[in-house]
């Protein structure tokens, strides 16, 4: 959260929403990395509550132009700084011009606000929500910012086949792959096996990662920033022809969020599970598949509350 503030530091502002006490709160990364907390809303709520603004000193006059509340979403480019595409803007204003002797409150309401992105914070972009406060002065205007954080939930995958793999090189290697399913919410837990048909080459481990890749741009100026998530190692040793080996892997022990296509035509986020052979001579095999990872529904969610994209339009 931050403020600037007019000539002579006049008056402080800040945002109090109606449900401040009992919304959940969660954990956000800021541009330079540092952990902050913003309440959550998902899509379709209402964004309600109070400004409250204070002067500095009681008695002595505050001189505005009008002052207004915005509710904004925003996608930041981190290497096109001078460019901030803005996919949502709601406006209320809070006083007309004239002048304030004393501190005082104003209520604002945004209702059913449609919030059709989830908030992201990447390597190379940021997609935010905030609400912006404007004492709108003749030299310096009075600003203060309060970001919140959106989660869009989905429903449970129409469909979701096993994933079916498989690596081989011709007359040394064949080995099958599958997986339980190729969509999984964030909580979920992917179970698997290895299938060793032919092994005629020394395999000295095998390692399984998740890797998020995320996009930005598009043609020829599209960017890949690819994060290693996680990594384990499934085997240790060489295996021999008909073993199998299960796979069983916790997604609620990382920092994912769902995947996102095509955001405001501006960025996406996928993963992949990543499979690693390597033998004794450290030569390295693997296979990359795409899952589609979703948001379901907390149950400690009221049913009024979870929105009507969940239901109407977020089928992954």
């Amino acid at each position: 959260m931050v403020s600037w503030l007019g000539y002579g530091n006049s008056a402080t502002v800040s945002v109090i929403f109606d449900d401040e006490e009992t919304r959940e709160k969660v954990p956000v990364y800021a541009e330079d990395e540092s952990k902050e907390t913003h309440h959550l809303f998902y899509d379709g709520e209402s964004v309600t509550g109070k400004v409250d603004i204070k002067l500095k000193q009681e008695g002595k006059k505050l001189e505005h132009q009008g002052i207004k509340i915005e509710f904004l979403g925003l996608i930041e480019i981190y290497y096109d700084r001078g460019n901030h595409y803005e996919f949502v803007k709601l406006d209320k204003d809070l006083a007309r011009p004239g002048m304030l002797t004393e501190s005082c409150c104003f209520p604002f309401e945004f209702l059913k606000v449609v919030k059709q992105y989830e908030s992201y914070a990447g390597r190379n972009v940021r997609l935010r929500y905030f609400l912006k406060v404007t004492i709108s002065r003749r030299l310096v205007d009075i600003i203060h910012e309060k970001g919140i954080v959106v989660h869009q939930l989905s429903c449970y995958p129409e469909t979701n086949s096993p994933l079916k793999m498989e690596v081989g090189i011709e007359d040394c290697l064949h080995i099958e792959f599958e997986y339980n399913r190729s969509k999984y919410h964030l909580n979920d837990v992917i179970v698997g096996k290895i299938y060793f048909i032919l092994v005629r080459i020394k395999i000295k481990h095998m390692e399984l990662s998740i890797i998020k890749r995320e996009t930005t741009g598009s043609g020829p100026n599209t960017y890949n920033e690819n994060e290693q998530i996680s990594r384990f190692e499934i085997m240790d040793g060489a295996p021999v022809r008909g073993e199998s080996i299960p796979i069983r892997l916790f997604l609620s022990a990382y920092d994912l969020t769902p995947t996102m296509k095509d955001v405001n035509k501006k960025f996406s986020v996928r993963y992949y599970l990543n499979l690693v052979l390597v033998d004794e001579e450290d030569r390295r095999y693997f296979k990359q598949q795409e899952v589609t990872l979703w948001r379901k529904s907390p149950a400690s969610l009221k049913p009024e509350n979870r929105g009507v994209a969940a239901l109407e339009n977020m089928r992954t």
